[in-house]
């Protein structure tokens, strides 16, 4: 019997270390911010996976850290602070504030 490949993707360094002392700049800020706040490892994730380069990723990662100490930082929301970096802007992106 063929066994059927995983369709799911395989899970960021970050969220199954059990040190981070030897993550990659991008995977260790993603850690220390889920290790903070675990309800954000959706948007954490989405960051993580946007294609970006390791320094786009840190900078899309420090945006949004920053802006959750704000409520009205538009950073907030994950797929703006991709945008912010350059990364591709889908279906479900918000427009961009003018």
């Amino acid at each position: 019997m063929a066994v059927r490949p995983s369709r799911k993707p395989p899970q960021n360094p970050f969220l199954t270390t059990t040190t981070p002392d030897e993550l990659p700049p991008a995977q260790r800020l993603a850690y220390d911010i889920v290790a903070e706040r675990r309800d954000l490892t959706p948007s954490v994730e989405r960051i993580m996976n946007a294609g970006l380069s390791e320094d786009d990723t840190v900078g899309a990662l420090t945006l949004f850290q920053s802006a959750l100490g704000d409520p009205g930082d538009r950073n907030r929301d994950p797929r703006v602070a991709i945008a912010a970096y350059g990364g591709p802007i889908s279906a479900d992106q918000p427009p961009t504030a003018t």
